[in-house]
């Protein structure tokens, strides 16, 4: 049993007839059957491109596999709760329900712009990849499809006087791979029957196998943008791709992994790109060129500003910290303290800044949260906490000598200051 592929012959045949040759159970999921069909114009997920969706007269098609020269098509029964736990002996049960049945003819719609866009984004690796072995003698030995870039993972083997790849380079490639676009570049797939004829054509990569090789060129075969063994769809020509656009690279694993997009996505990032740095250029009062100075003004502005508050609250926490000694060395052994500006982290500091005066118990209180700060030097705060907040509708814990407390009311966190006092003073 064989499935004619049209997707090779026309790959932009978007609807098409066929006819089911067998109806098999689906043994991951109850809820799906696959369907074998003499021809098929959905591409089932491989060289790393993700299947075609799409219809079979009116079925939901969630799946396209292959295995040797059959292509597997999985229909969701979805809907149709009355089909279930279905295996070989209720194979007829389907065909009552859907209407068909092995012999039958079936109409094949596939979802064109899913197609289109995996098209264009495979064609763009292809592009950029070729260009990176003509220019820096990387080989691709990586490609990933992600829902938000395309990478692909570069090791630079064919030009020994190339060590690394940089950003300028990856600008450098990215123009030239956009010139193939803007070239408008043929795309011609060729099919051999053998390695030997296969690897008479400018291949940028070593075949994987030995027969029924396909082969596509970008470009002139003489000097191609790319020309490398491949199995997925791709545009007629080069300017179908649109545009591609590198983002960053990085080291991977003693290669370089390229992040980027093509086709209708890259535009698209492009545009949400474009959008923010609109924004920010409305927000700095400056156009795109002149952008960044004043970004850069405003960031340094900023550090002076953040400059300024660090310094004075380390004077404020310092001239706090002496009031309070004040206070420790005075008659009132308990200070409380409310602060409505400090943070808590301010607090804290603070608090612990006096460690090593407080003779009995001091309170920090973090006014707009309604959080107590308890420091001593000589009761167990933690255990205070621990044993008291909850009876009045707090939590919190702590160490030994500091521990904090919160509180949804203010009255209970005074009444929680109250027993705390008066469990100390026993």
């Amino acid at each position: 049993m064989k499935t004619e592929k049209v997707y090779y012959s026309d790959v932009n045949c978007r609807m098409a007839g066929a006819k089911v040759l067998e109806i098999l159970p689906c043994k991951d999921n109850s809820d799906s059957i696959l369907l074998v069909l003499d021809r098929t114009i959905f591409f089932p997920t491989g060289g790393g491109q993700s299947c075609d969706l799409g219809e079979i007269s009116g079925l939901k098609v969630t799946d396209v596999t292959e295995s040797g020269e059959v292509i597997y098509h999985k229909i969701s029964l979805e809907g149709n709760s009355d089909i279930n736990k279905l295996n070989e002996d209720k194979i007829h049960t389907l065909s009552d329900k859907l209407g068909i049945s092995p012999g039958s003819e079936v109409t094949l719609s596939i979802d064109w712009e899913r197609r289109f866009d995996n098209m264009q984004r495979h064609c763009g690796e292809h592009i950029l990849s070729g260009i990176f072995y003509k220019l820096f003698g990387g080989v691709n030995r990586g490609f990933h499809m992600g829902e938000d870039y395309l990478t692909i993972d570069i090791i630079l083997e064919d030009k020994p006087e190339f060590k690394e790849i940089s950003m300028d380079m990856c600008l450098q490639a990215e123009l030239m791979a956009n010139q193939a676009i803007w070239d408008n570049l043929p795309i011609v797939r060729r099919i051999f029957d053998s390695r030997e004829e296969a690897e008479k054509m400018p291949l940028r990569k070593a075949l994987a196998i030995d027969e029924d090789i396909s082969i596509v060129t970008i470009g002139d075969v003489n000097d191609p943008a790319d020309s490398v063994a491949c199995c997925g769809t791709h545009p007629e020509f080069a300017g179908q791709v649109g545009m591609i656009k590198i983002y960053k690279v990085e080291p991977n694993k003693g290669m370089f992994r390229i992040f980027f997009e093509a086709g209708k996505r890259a535009l698209l990032a492009y545009d949400k790109q474009y959008e923010v740095l609109t924004t920010l250029g409305k927000d700095l009062s400056a156009g795109v060129p002149d952008l960044m100075d004043k970004y850069n003004a405003r960031n340094e502005k900023n550090k002076e500003s953040r400059d300024r508050l660090y310094n004075l609250t380390k004077e404020v926490l310092r001239r706090e910290g002496e009031y309070i000694k004040t206070l420790l060395n005075g008659s009132d052994n308990n200070p409380c303290l409310t602060y409505n500006i400090l943070t808590v982290d301010d607090i804290i500091e603070l608090g612990r800044s006096l460690a090593g005066n407080i003779n009995s118990m001091l309170f920090l209180i973090h006014g707009p949260s309604n959080t107590i700060f308890l420091f001593s030097d000589k009761h167990d705060c933690g255990k205070l906490v621990k044993e008291n907040a909850t009876v009045f509708n707090g939590k919190g814990g702590g160490n030994k000598i500091f521990a904090r407390a919160i509180f949804t009311r203010r009255d209970d966190l005074e009444s929680f200051i109250h027993a705390v006092n008066m469990l100390i003073k026993e």
